[in-house]
């Protein structure tokens, strides 16, 4: 399990200085976060059928209701409200799509999926919402990639375990890649976010066994370097797709 899993089908590099090596992680973080500031409003569903076919790469982001879901993915895009980051866990009831790369030829998608574990929403709303979810998870055949956000402090949930349980079919052999975000890391000193990665590490430690590509990191929107690294794991999760789609 790794952090930032290398392209496919690449040749390993030649070895490179470490100013050499600082450089290209530098150009390669400004061209990721280049790519993720272009993210912009698609669409809404309410229902899978509802959601447009795609041949893009998707990008799914599943997490708890309180989990910083959406302040993830405004960090991500530099943007204040992109995602809408309600004080009310919860208000996510749909599926919303955001495109990504140029207007005219956009090559990503991110889909963010309805929070799920607020015990205050209604039952049957709650049910809809994650049958839906579910529904996406299971069968959406664009799916590239899933970033699930976890809560530093809390860890995974039975909830977050019956999520993982769920997609792991859709991760097996790697087809379909996961990162795993430890939100609100800047909560902890240095050696409490060791413990709660080692711990996040242990429980994801049975994916990666089964050949998933999975990976866990600390995340904070206040954490300009975190941000960085998970922008350049979503660009090469899904340039991956693209190389191997325009290969076959």
């Amino acid at each position: 399990m790794s952090a930032l899993p290398q392209h496919m089908n690449e040749p390993s590099p030649a070895p490179a200085s470490p100013s050499e090596e600082a450089r290209r992680s530098a150009a390669e973080a400004r061209s990721a976060l280049g790519w993720t500031h272009t993210a912009r409003f698609l669409t809404t569903a309410s229902a899978l059928s509802e959601l447009p076919p795609t041949e893009l790469a998707e990008v799914a982001f599943v997490g708890r209701s309180n989990a910083g879901k959406s302040t993830a993915i405004n960090a991500l895009a530099q943007q204040k409200r992109l995602a809408f980051a309600s004080k009310t866990p919860g208000r996510t009831q749909h599926i919303n799509l955001f495109e990504l790369g140029p207007k005219l030829a956009p090559d990503t998608l991110f889909a963010d999926l309805p929070g799920y574990g607020y015990a205050a929403v209604e039952r049957n709303a709650k049910l809809r919402w994650q049958r839906v979810m579910a529904d996406y998870l299971e069968v959406r055949r664009s799916l590239s990639a899933i970033v699930m956000l976890v809560d530093s402090r809390l860890g995974f949930t039975p909830l977050d375990l019956q999520l993982l349980e769920f997609v792991t079919p859709r991760l097996a052999g790697g087809a379909v890649k996961m990162l795993v975000l430890l939100t609100k890391s800047d909560k902890h000193n240095r050696a409490a976010m060791t413990a709660a990665l080692a711990k996040a590490g242990e429980t994801l430690a049975i994916l990666s066994a089964g050949s998933a590509d999975v990976s866990v990191a600390p995340f904070s929107a206040l954490n300009k370097s975190g941000v960085s690294d998970a922008a350049v794991w979503l660009h090469r999760a899904t340039r991956a797709r693209i190389i191997v789609e325009a290969s076959a």
